[in-house]
């Protein structure tokens, strides 16, 4: 049987940088000391008024592709997790698809929100494994965040930013490496909690949803700090129950990069060096659905992980939706 293997990462973010001091004249106040003492992001990256979310894939796709060594036609498919797509439809994959000249791929979009890529890269693994047809499929995780912000909320506005990642996986038969074991959860009980509630069939967009900014990103409760925590340490034992290995294994973990503390905590409970995570939201702020492909793409040009060794890859996002993959790099 066929196993999905990396073959090559991308990752790409907008030239804008944003700093921190940027929202202490936006806001009236210093958010700056706080943000560098609470989460450790220091500055993030916004689109250009004329550049979206099927830019940030376009470039991430085409370094990947590079990287792999293949060319765009020699794709299956082409999935892009997004939750701030080019379109409400068409895909933004099929923009994709056309730009970078994938001519023999099919192509569709995935929406767990911030989970989306881990979500994304099991279903290609997934068709990797199931059909012989699949030799190469590509893998993005894109956001464009800023294009939903409102500018005076201090809650989002000062951690959401934008990139994208992308992973070729590769058909190879009878190997110890690829993906091994994948964990999807959902807890729908949050699903109004915290995200953009407009523009879909339930609040169309008009004035009045307009005036209300329901096609703006809102924090409507708070989560439980501990929620994160606890849920990607239950799912990263039981991927590690099923695959027979200790977690102690695992060389590299890549969570989600919304709260570093709450990763270092993830990584205390599993009795596990916390510097076996990869941050990247010190420069890059929040990227959602991009941030783990572009913390993976940044561990392999490092070397911060060697071909057979594990990772683990964990992402948490509205819904709330949950998704992890162990795989064998």
């Amino acid at each position: 049987m066929n196993n999905a293997v990396i073959l090559g990462t991308g990752a790409y973010v907008p030239s804008r940088v944003i700093p921190n001091s940027w929202f202490n004249q936006q806001l009236g106040e210093d958010v700056d000391t706080w943000l560098k003492a609470n989460v450790e992001i220091y500055e993030r990256r916004w689109c250009e008024e004329n550049e979206s979310t099927a830019d940030l894939c376009e470039k991430a796709a085409r370094m990947a592709l590079t990287n792999a060594g293949i060319s765009a036609n020699e794709l299956s498919m082409v999935i892009v997790a997004t939750d701030t797509p080019e379109y409400i439809s068409p895909s933004t994959a099929a923009v994709v698809q056309y730009r970078i000249g994938a001519e023999h791929a099919g192509s569709f979009d995935l929406n767990t929100a911030c989970a989306g890529f881990v979500a994304a890269f099991d279903t290609a693994s997934k068709f990797i494994q199931a059909d012989k047809r699949h030799q190469h499929i590509l893998v993005i995780g894109a956001y464009a965040m800023s294009k939903y912000l409102d500018m005076l909320d201090k809650k989002t506005v000062t951690l959401f930013a934008d990139g994208a990642g992308a992973v070729v996986l590769k058909a190879v038969p009878n190997t110890e490496r690829g993906t091994m074991i994948s964990i999807q959860r959902t807890k729908g009980e949050y699903h109004d909690w915290m995200g953009i509630y407009g523009g879909g069939t339930r609040f169309p967009l008009n004035q009045q949803a307009i005036a209300n900014k329901d096609h703006l990103l809102k924090f409507v409760k708070k989560f439980p700090k501990e929620l994160n925590p606890t849920m990607w340490t239950e799912m990263a034992d039981q991927m590690c129950k099923d695959a027979g290995i200790s977690v102690q294994d695992v060389s590299l973990f890549v969570l989600t990069q919304i709260n570093v503390h709450a990763i270092r905590e993830t990584l205390t409970l599993l009795k596990v060096p916390v510097e076996r995570a990869i941050t990247n939201m010190h420069y890059f702020g929040y990227t959602g659905s991009a941030a783990i492909p572009m913390a993976l793409h940044r561990a392999i040009e490092e070397k911060k992980v060697e071909k057979g060794q594990w990772i683990m890859m964990i992402g948490s996002g509205g819904g709330l939706a949950f998704a992890g993959t162990l795989l064998k790099y």
